[in-house]
């Protein structure tokens, strides 16, 4: 039902009210009571079908196979327990909850509904022991009418078939179809399972090339028994929209019906930052589209516009619904469940996806409008913070999206094989001001097309859609994670029946996801995106499947190539917008030795770990080219290893970006870098910044100043021979004073400068002042070399640093002068407060060498998350500070320097 809102109060005379209509109302808002619901969160048991679990008791929702048993069973995140508990992933389990109801005090109440917010995965229900119904998608919120069900004493159970015995039936049906649809197994490095794409389910948790096979079951999201009279309030969406006088909110409240007959509605309207009266809409609601649809305009200068991180404030709105819903004309009972409501918080902004034609000529721009302000996106990829979905806390989901913001980002990529996030998560992002490119829950793989299987979907994308559209920070929605590429390139052997996968293909994300994201369309957000990489809109002349959708002059790219020098800028792509990208590096070696286990060697479980197809080589391809890693039989080789993993993986990255970012101003017109990847779901090779105890790598501690609003790059081009100084600057508004650039070139053998050169400078305010050419043999003249020395750029506002950067002109391991430091260090001033998890701790660790000390790298050995003020540094002073904070349940009283671990690449140079 679209209506025009009622403004119930004296104000303009466009605006019905009045006295005696407003008392008719206030008094009609009287009557009917909340609706309640019941959370059955507790009080659970759970079994297995080969009965060697017989009512494990007393567990709490969220719960899982996997989670469920703690002193019972390992850690399946620990040594090699993804194999050796995969047998819990073949047997089927029972979660079944006994409560009470009071039958007579509810006999008033007219509906009873039953709400799963999420099963994991396919599972039959039973009240009672009547059947309520099956699922099979873990991303859709099932709901049951249990109304002439429920009794004083219940029985609640919740039998889910084993994913992949389940996934496996499903295959082989579409195999007697001649319906196949591939891949079918994971690559055997992966030791996963087969046939995810039957399933809706996070595709990940069968394995992936950064993740364990941990094919997981349960109750990952509340249930809630719903009682009301007629409806609900389920989700709300407010699409706004400006024009030169107002914003306006395009309001749709989304009911959940159990009545099979048409009722009537009012919806009260709250928003006390920006409408000092109160909004009443009554309205006749059909049940068979129950939704109220209204408009709410505010003037421009009553609202605060809402920026991404790094361009301004993130002010949100509050805003309040109360849906009051009943059957006839005569208005609800006094005491009828009648009343729910929504709350939920906006911000005011616009954002368009431009695609014009490209200043080279060639296809077409692909870059993020924010209140008419083109801003260029710089962030990561996120995939789930724990491959059990039960187990993605707040908590944990909260540290990851701060991390982000702290190291400069304002667009995050929430990848397609994991899971739609939790309201939290987007609240939080919302309020970051980290913008969500949002993958649907579809990646490297094609999928079945059956009436079942799209039904599902259908529901799926509705239901998430609903709920996510609100958020200013959900940018842009896309349809699946690079399957068109995975098409048309063949990766998983679809030219021997190309038409049909390319009908099915269109059938899925066209017909199906698409057309439900276009249903929900914002008009202050862009058209979706069939596929990632794609063509953007050039996709639209090839029905959208295009021969190359990784053509670098449209849409966006995903780039990866192991095997060329990662430190040479010649080595990337120049596209438009790049929304993958990277290498791989190693955890620290303590969170190696918190997840291995007692008795297990760590070169055998690194490997096992290793799911890349290619194992370890392009880790040791990157490393060989530019450190001095030891043989394999050397004693230090592991510790070598990790060190120069995340080495090669900070520079690569930090290369990559540094690139992209110079690209700008350009013809080339590059407008958006994420890499590959922010977190971890386990102790393993990735390409995460983060570990998986949240512990920063060295890519995160480097992209804080690669990615900072105003940095200072300084790329090679091996053709001129040339170092090309850009100074990039994201700030639409910079004080372009008292700049200046300052070179240093350094001997490897000596601490200082050895020689120094400045310049005066300016910024290009949001865009990139493209500052000098050197050509590199100007400078390595007399006592300098390509391989005792490097170079190191400041850029200073008199004598106030704001951005560094290092070029060195040969590989570290052939450098020339590098000698023992004498590396000593002392911990100081530590002081401990309380904090609303716990405590926080914080330390000063002084470091002092003789020499330079190259790449100082510190890893605490203790079983805690820190954060250093840096990381992987350059020592070319004799005194160095660097500041650790640490969080622990309790104040940590007595440090050792064991504690500490210093690691340096001179200590592998002798």
């Amino acid at each position: 039902m679209i209506i025009k809102n009622k403004f119930y109060g004296v104000s303009s005379g466009r605006l019905l009210g009045l006295g005696l209509l407003l008392g008719v109302l206030l008094a009609g808002r009287v009557a009917g009571d909340a609706v309640e619901v019941i959370e059955l969160g507790s009080n659970w048991s759970l079994s297995n079908q080969n009965s060697s679990f017989t009512r494990l008791l007393n567990l709490t929702l969220p719960s899982g196979i996997y989670s469920a048993f703690p002193g019972l069973l390992p850690n399946v995140l620990d040594g090699y327990n993804d194999v050796n508990l995969r047998w819990m992933a073949y047997d089927n389990w029972t979660y079944i909850n006994e409560f009470k109801f009071d039958v007579e005090h509810y006999k008033r109440v007219r509906s009873f509904n039953l709400t799963f917010h999420g099963v994991d995965t396919v599972a039959e229900i039973r009240l009672n022991h009547q059947l309520l119904g099956r699922t099979d998608n873990m991303f859709v919120r099932y709901s049951y009418d249990v109304t002439r069900l429920l009794e004083q004493e219940n029985v609640l159970e919740v039998e889910i078939t084993s994913p992949v015995w389940a996934a496996l039936a499903r295959a082989r049906a579409l195999s007697a179809a001649e319906r196949s649809v591939p891949p079918d197994c994971p690559p055997e490095r992966y030791h996963g399972e087969c046939h995810v794409n039957m399933l809706r389910k996070m595709q990940a948790s069968f394995a992936w090339d950064w993740g364990p096979a941990v094919p997981s079951m349960g109750l990952w999201k509340s249930v809630h028994l719903e009682m009301y009279e007629v409806a609900l309030l389920r989700d709300v969406d407010v699409d706004i929209s400006r024009n030169e006088t107002h914003w306006n909110m395009h309001i749709s409240c989304y009911l959940d019906a159990l009545a099979k007959e048409n009722f009537n509605a009012q919806i009260v309207f709250y928003a006390v930052e920006l409408l000092n009266r109160t909004v009443v809409i009554d309205t006749p609601v059909s049940y068979l589209s129950p939704v109220i649809v209204f408009d709410q305009a505010v003037p421009i200068a009553q609202v605060v516009p809402w920026w991404p991180n790094g361009h301004g404030d993130q002010k949100l709105y509050p805003l309040h619904f109360t849906l009051n819903a009943w059957l006839g004309s005569s208005g609800p009972e006094l005491r009828a469940k009648t009343k729910s409501q929504k709350s939920l918080r906006v911000g005011f902004r616009t954002l368009e996806l431009i695609e014009r034609p490209a200043p080279d000529g060639r296809g077409n721009t692909f870059l993020f409008r924010v209140n008419g302000l083109e801003i260029f996106m710089k962030g990561s990829n996120y995939i789930p913070s724990h491959i059990l979905p039960e187990n993605q806390t707040s908590e944990s989901v909260g540290y990851l999206l701060e991390s982000a913001k702290e190291a400069h980002m304002n667009m995050i990529r929430v990848w397609g094989g994991g899971v739609y996030e939790s309201d939290y998560f987007y609240d939080k992002a919302d309020s970051l001001g980290l913008l969500i490119w949002q993958d649907m829950m579809f990646a490297c793989a094609m999928y079945p097309t059956t009436p079942e299987f799209l039904a599902s979907v259908n529901e799926e994308v509705r239901q998430n859609a609903k709920r996510l559209s609100h958020h200013a920070s959900i940018a842009i929605f896309a349809a699946n994670n690079e399957n068109e590429a995975a098409l048309v390139q063949n990766w998983y052997h679809t030219l021997a029946d190309l038409d049909r996968f390319k009908a099915e293909y269109r059938q899925l994300y066209l017909g199906n996801v698409v057309h439900e994201l276009k249903i929900v369309s914002h008009s202050g957000r862009p058209e979706p995106l069939v596929s990632s990489p794609s063509n953007g809109k050039a996709s639209e002349k090839d029905n959208y499947i295009s021969e190359n959708p990784q053509d670098e002059h449209n849409g966006d790219v995903h780039f990866y190539d192991y095997f060329k020098d990662a430190w040479d800028p010649n080595t990337y792509p120049r596209p438009r917008f790049a929304s993958e990208y990277g290498i791989q590096s190693l955890p620290g070696a303590y969170a190696w030795e918190r997840s291995k286990g007692v008795g297990i060697e760590l070169t055998e479980l690194m490997g096992h770990r290793q799911h890349h197809p290619l194992a370890m080589v392009p880790i040791t391809t990157q490393v060989f080219q530019h450190f001095p890693l030891p043989l394999p039989e050397d004693k230090d080789y592991n510790q070598a290893l990790i060190y120069f993993s995340q080495l090669s993986h900070a520079m690569a990255t930090k290369v990559e970006t540094e690139l992209y970012r110079s690209l700008r101003d350009t013809d080339h017109n590059t407008m958006g870098a994420l890499y590959w990847q922010l977190n971890d779901v386990w102790v393993a090779p990735s390409w995460s910044g983060i570990d998986f105890y949240g512990n920063w790598k060295l890519l995160h501690y480097w992209a804080r100043d690669f990615l900072a609003q105003i940095a200072i790059v300084a790329l090679f081009d091996k053709p001129t021979g040339s170092l090309e100084i850009s100074l990039v600057c994201d700030e639409p508004k910079v004080d372009t004073t008292h700049l200046s650039v300052i070179a240093n070139i350094h001997l490897w053998s000596q601490l200082m400068p050895r020689q120094s050169r400045n310049w005066t400078a300016t910024l290009r305010p949001n865009g990139v002042q493209y500052d000098k050419v050197i050509p590199i043999k100007d400078w390595l003249q007399g006592e300098f070399n390509e391989h005792n020395s490097y170079f190191e750029f400041q850029l200073r506002r008199d004598q106030n640093l704001i951005s560094r950067t290092y070029f060195f002109p040969s590989s570290i391991a052939s450098a020339v002068g590098i000698a023992d430091p004498e590396l000593e260090f002392d911990i100081s001033s530590k002081t401990c407060v309380d904090t609303t998890s716990g405590k926080r701790n914080s330390i000063s660790i002084t470091i002092t060498v003789k020499r330079p000390a190259v790449f100082v790298y510190l890893e605490l050995q203790m079983a805690y998350r820190y954060k250093l003020s840096e990381n992987g540094y350059m020592q070319t002073t004799p005194v160095h500070v660097v500041h650790a904070t640490i969080e622990s349940s309790s104040c940590i009283r007595i440090w050792r320097k064991a504690n500490v671990k210093i690691w340096t690449v001179n200590q592998f140079m002798l």
